[in-house]
């Protein structure tokens, strides 16, 4: 997973962006990040799957991944390469499956200052938001310190494997 405190260009959605928007369900046919990542926001933004780069960043608005619990949606996101979603609030299944593999997803009131094509970057310790375009930082709510490790283990599977093997 690339490193969310590297900046990365901003692909900037709105509010209400639910789970088959992210990942229609049409194609939720298989596990495969690689493969589900060929349809993020095929419905939405046709263009994201061929020009997402690893190290980009969602950007979101309100209440990003409502819908469905199915992990396809952040699983689609780790196989396009994102770094990070940064929104003003999350749909807290979305939230709790990204962090569970290893996404790193940031709750920042002051997302909607961050255009398309910003370069952004986060600090998940510190809870901060930078937009190095702009050349301004946004806080956010940082992730409590359990939550840093697994995200840093890249995710709950790793965390497990790793305290099992230890």
């Amino acid at each position: 997973m690339s490193d969310p405190s590297e900046p990365g260009r901003a692909w900037v959605f709105g509010d209400n962006i639910d789970t088959d928007q992210i990942t229609p369900s049409r194609f939720i046919v298989s596990s495969d990040p690689d493969e589900l990542a060929t349809h993020a926001f095929e419905d939405l933004r046709p263009e994201f799957s061929g020009k997402v780069e690893t190290g980009d960043f969602v950007v979101a608005g309100e209440n990003f991944g409502s819908g469905s619990s199915r992990e396809h949606s952040p699983l689609s996101l780790v196989g396009a390469g994102v770094s990070g979603v940064i929104a003003q609030s999350f749909a807290r299944i979305f939230f709790r499956n990204a962090i569970n593999l290893g996404l790193p997803v940031l709750i920042c009131p002051g997302a909607d200052a961050i255009d398309d094509g910003d370069e952004v970057s986060m600090d998940i310790d510190a809870g901060i938001v930078h937009n190095h375009t702009k050349g301004e930082q946004y806080d956010a709510e940082a992730l409590p310190e359990f939550l840093q490790t697994l995200v840093e283990q890249g995710g709950l599977k790793a965390y497990t494997k790793a305290k099992l093997s230890e």
